[in-house]
Protein backbone atom coordinates (compact mmCIF):
# COMPACT_ATOMS: atom_id res chain seq x y z
CA UNK A 1 0.00 0.00 0.00
CA UNK A 2 1.73 3.63 -1.01
CA UNK A 3 1.53 6.30 1.26
CA UNK A 4 -0.37 9.11 1.19
CA UNK A 5 2.50 11.05 0.00
CA UNK A 6 2.98 8.77 -2.91
CA UNK A 7 -0.84 8.92 -3.90
CA UNK A 8 -0.84 12.78 -4.10
CA UNK A 9 1.84 12.77 -6.64
CA UNK A 10 1.00 12.55 -9.96
CA UNK A 11 2.36 11.58 -13.33
CA UNK A 12 4.06 15.28 -13.94
CA UNK A 13 5.57 15.07 -10.31
CA UNK A 14 7.04 11.82 -10.96
CA UNK A 15 8.46 12.71 -14.55
CA UNK A 16 9.93 16.29 -13.15
CA UNK A 17 11.88 13.78 -10.34
CA UNK A 18 13.38 12.29 -13.28
CA UNK A 19 14.20 15.21 -14.51
CA UNK A 20 15.49 16.92 -11.20
CA UNK A 21 17.42 13.44 -10.90
CA UNK A 22 19.06 13.92 -14.11
CA UNK A 23 19.33 17.70 -14.66
CA UNK A 24 19.43 19.16 -11.12
CA UNK A 25 20.47 22.42 -12.53
CA UNK A 26 17.27 22.96 -14.29
CA UNK A 27 14.29 24.54 -12.69
CA UNK A 28 10.86 22.89 -13.23
CA UNK A 29 8.35 24.82 -11.52
CA UNK A 30 7.17 26.33 -14.87
CA UNK A 31 6.84 22.80 -16.68
CA UNK A 32 5.20 21.86 -13.46
CA UNK A 33 2.30 24.01 -14.34
CA UNK A 34 2.48 23.77 -18.22
CA UNK A 35 2.49 19.97 -17.82
CA UNK A 36 -0.51 19.50 -15.94
CA UNK A 37 -2.25 22.03 -18.31
CA UNK A 38 -1.01 20.25 -21.15
CA UNK A 39 -2.06 16.77 -19.78
CA UNK A 40 -6.00 18.50 -18.33
CA UNK A 41 -6.24 19.56 -21.32
CA UNK A 42 -6.31 16.28 -23.11
CA UNK A 43 -8.40 14.61 -20.22
CA UNK A 44 -11.24 17.43 -20.80
CA UNK A 45 -11.37 17.20 -24.58
CA UNK A 46 -11.44 13.36 -24.21
CA UNK A 47 -13.89 13.71 -21.50
CA UNK A 48 -16.03 16.62 -23.84
CA UNK A 49 -15.55 13.92 -27.02
CA UNK A 50 -16.95 11.51 -24.43
CA UNK A 51 -20.01 13.40 -23.69
CA UNK A 52 -20.81 14.30 -27.30
CA UNK A 53 -20.54 11.09 -28.64
CA UNK A 54 -23.83 9.86 -28.27
CA UNK A 55 -25.08 13.16 -29.71
CA UNK A 56 -23.08 12.20 -32.77
CA UNK A 57 -20.93 14.87 -32.31
CA UNK A 58 -17.44 15.85 -32.05
CA UNK A 59 -15.87 18.73 -30.14
CA UNK A 60 -15.35 21.00 -33.16
CA UNK A 61 -18.79 20.00 -34.43
CA UNK A 62 -20.20 21.88 -31.10
CA UNK A 63 -17.96 24.20 -31.20
CA UNK A 64 -19.58 25.91 -34.44
CA UNK A 65 -22.61 24.86 -33.54
CA UNK A 66 -22.49 26.41 -30.16
CA UNK A 67 -20.81 29.36 -32.16
CA UNK A 68 -23.62 30.34 -34.45
CA UNK A 69 -26.39 29.66 -31.75
CA UNK A 70 -25.26 31.77 -29.49
CA UNK A 71 -24.91 34.49 -31.92
CA UNK A 72 -28.48 34.81 -31.83
CA UNK A 73 -30.77 35.33 -34.82
CA UNK A 74 -30.43 34.57 -37.41
CA UNK A 75 -27.92 32.13 -36.43
CA UNK A 76 -25.59 32.91 -39.20
CA UNK A 77 -21.59 33.22 -39.53
CA UNK A 78 -18.91 33.49 -42.47
CA UNK A 79 -16.78 30.82 -42.39
CA UNK A 80 -14.06 33.08 -41.25
CA UNK A 81 -15.68 33.96 -38.24
CA UNK A 82 -16.08 30.82 -37.33
CA UNK A 83 -12.65 29.79 -38.06
CA UNK A 84 -11.37 33.05 -35.91
CA UNK A 85 -13.88 31.68 -32.82
CA UNK A 86 -13.18 28.20 -33.18
CA UNK A 87 -9.04 28.32 -33.89
CA UNK A 88 -8.51 26.16 -36.36
CA UNK A 89 -7.57 25.99 -40.11
CA UNK A 90 -9.27 26.86 -42.93
CA UNK A 91 -9.15 23.27 -44.38
CA UNK A 92 -10.34 22.30 -40.87
CA UNK A 93 -13.08 24.58 -41.23
CA UNK A 94 -14.53 23.64 -44.47
CA UNK A 95 -14.19 19.75 -43.45
CA UNK A 96 -16.71 20.52 -40.24
CA UNK A 97 -18.83 22.59 -42.39
CA UNK A 98 -19.14 19.86 -44.67
CA UNK A 99 -19.77 17.15 -42.29
CA UNK A 100 -22.72 19.15 -40.26
CA UNK A 101 -24.00 20.47 -43.66
CA UNK A 102 -24.58 16.23 -45.07
CA UNK A 103 -25.83 16.15 -41.47
CA UNK A 104 -28.63 18.56 -42.24
CA UNK A 105 -27.01 20.61 -38.83
CA UNK A 106 -25.97 23.88 -40.65
CA UNK A 107 -27.06 25.44 -44.30
CA UNK A 108 -24.37 27.07 -46.73
CA UNK A 109 -26.23 30.71 -47.33
CA UNK A 110 -24.85 32.83 -50.60
CA UNK A 111 -24.04 36.04 -49.92
CA UNK A 112 -26.26 38.16 -52.64
CA UNK A 113 -23.86 40.60 -53.03
CA UNK A 114 -20.95 38.64 -53.36
CA UNK A 115 -21.59 35.18 -55.52
CA UNK A 116 -17.47 34.20 -54.04
CA UNK A 117 -18.69 34.68 -50.41
CA UNK A 118 -21.01 32.54 -48.48
CA UNK A 119 -22.57 31.86 -45.29
CA UNK A 120 -23.39 29.33 -42.71
CA UNK A 121 -26.47 29.26 -40.80
CA UNK A 122 -28.45 26.65 -38.48
CA UNK A 123 -30.70 24.57 -39.56
CA UNK A 124 -34.25 24.01 -37.28
CA UNK A 125 -32.58 20.34 -36.15
CA UNK A 126 -29.25 22.07 -35.75
CA UNK A 127 -30.93 24.31 -33.30
CA UNK A 128 -32.69 21.79 -31.67
CA UNK A 129 -28.90 19.58 -31.02
CA UNK A 130 -26.68 22.26 -30.09
CA UNK A 131 -29.53 22.91 -27.44
CA UNK A 132 -29.10 19.83 -26.06
CA UNK A 133 -25.90 19.82 -26.63
CA UNK A 134 -24.52 22.51 -25.12
CA UNK A 135 -26.48 21.17 -22.20
CA UNK A 136 -24.76 17.80 -22.03
CA UNK A 137 -21.31 19.90 -22.20
CA UNK A 138 -22.24 22.69 -19.37
CA UNK A 139 -23.27 19.65 -17.53
CA UNK A 140 -19.66 17.75 -18.25
CA UNK A 141 -18.02 20.65 -17.51
CA UNK A 142 -19.40 21.09 -13.80
CA UNK A 143 -18.64 17.80 -13.38
CA UNK A 144 -15.19 17.29 -14.52
CA UNK A 145 -14.52 20.52 -11.78
CA UNK A 146 -16.84 19.24 -9.38
CA UNK A 147 -13.73 18.64 -6.67
CA UNK A 148 -13.31 22.05 -6.48
CA UNK A 149 -15.04 24.64 -4.86
CA UNK A 150 -16.81 27.72 -6.17
CA UNK A 151 -13.89 30.10 -4.85
CA UNK A 152 -11.23 27.70 -5.99
CA UNK A 153 -12.91 27.34 -9.61
CA UNK A 154 -13.54 31.28 -9.69
CA UNK A 155 -9.78 31.63 -8.50
CA UNK A 156 -8.48 29.01 -11.42
CA UNK A 157 -10.61 30.91 -14.00
CA UNK A 158 -9.38 34.54 -13.26
CA UNK A 159 -5.22 32.76 -13.28
CA UNK A 160 -6.06 31.04 -16.38
CA UNK A 161 -6.95 34.07 -18.17
CA UNK A 162 -4.73 35.79 -17.14
CA UNK A 163 -2.20 33.07 -18.14
CA UNK A 164 -4.21 33.40 -21.66
CA UNK A 165 -3.56 37.26 -21.94
CA UNK A 166 0.05 36.94 -20.94
CA UNK A 167 0.61 34.26 -23.89
CA UNK A 168 -1.15 36.70 -25.85
CA UNK A 169 -4.12 34.53 -26.59
CA UNK A 170 -6.26 35.84 -30.20
CA UNK A 171 -9.07 38.38 -28.96
CA UNK A 172 -7.48 38.54 -25.23
CA UNK A 173 -5.45 41.74 -25.05
CA UNK A 174 -4.39 42.76 -21.57
CA UNK A 175 -7.21 45.30 -20.27
CA UNK A 176 -9.55 43.90 -22.53
CA UNK A 177 -12.37 40.91 -22.82
CA UNK A 178 -13.55 39.76 -25.88
CA UNK A 179 -17.38 39.92 -26.65
CA UNK A 180 -19.19 36.30 -25.59
CA UNK A 181 -19.54 35.95 -28.99
CA UNK A 182 -15.95 36.14 -30.11
CA UNK A 183 -15.53 33.25 -27.47
CA UNK A 184 -15.15 29.46 -28.52
CA UNK A 185 -18.35 28.04 -27.35
CA UNK A 186 -17.08 24.46 -25.98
Amino acid sequence: MRSKNEREHDRTDRLLAEWQAERPELDASAMAVVGRLLSIGRQLEARANAALRPLGLHYTDLDVLATLRRGGRPYRRTPTELRDSVLITSGAMTACLDRLERNGLIERIADPNDRRSSAAALTGEGRKLIDKAIAVRFGEAADALSGLSAAECARLAALLKKLGRTLGQPGEEAGSMPAPSDRSGG
